[in-house]
């Protein structure tokens, strides 16, 4: 939509040009790496791979409410990065409500300290980037007939 991706994705290559390393996961596919890794011996390796990073970047979070395994996922990775690398996530789900998606209280107030309490926060609002794209694009075509 309003630019959420696109934003975290340019401080993960200014980053990289400060030769700092970084990841980019969206979220459902990193718990999905997570479960398989998990099965085949490799999750704590992982885990140790994530929380090593200079800059981590999640993507979508929240786009579906978390199962108690995904749940325990992510406190072991905010666990794992707390107070040693940066951490971008992007959402469409205001603050307020990650409490729902979490859906464990005791868990989601130990994921939300962890990752709210030094956080720089942008709010993002407008026409989605997707739309005016496509809108530009049908009047460069219009312009060429």
């Amino acid at each position: 939509g309003v630019g959420k991706s696109w934003i975290a994705c340019a401080l993960g290559h200014k980053a990289c040009r400060d030769n700092r390393s970084v990841l980019y996961h969206r979220l459902p596919r990193l718990f999905e790496a997570l479960a398989l890794a998990r099965g085949d011996g490799r999750y704590a390796r992982l885990l140790k791979t994530l929380s090593r990073v200079d800059l981590l970047i999640l993507d979508d979070w929240g786009l579906a409410p978390l199962t108690g395994e995904q749940r325990r996922d992510l406190l072991e990775v905010v666990d794992d990065r707390h107070q040693r690398g940066s951490t971008i996530i992007t959402s469409q789900v205001p603050i307020e409500n990650w409490h729902e998606v979490i859906a464990d209280p005791t868990i989601a107030d130990a994921v939300l300290d962890r990752l709210v309490h030094n956080a720089h926060r942008l709010t993002l609002k407008g026409d989605s980037m997707r739309k005016i794209t496509a809108q530009r694009a049908n009047l460069d075509a219009a312009k060429k007939t």
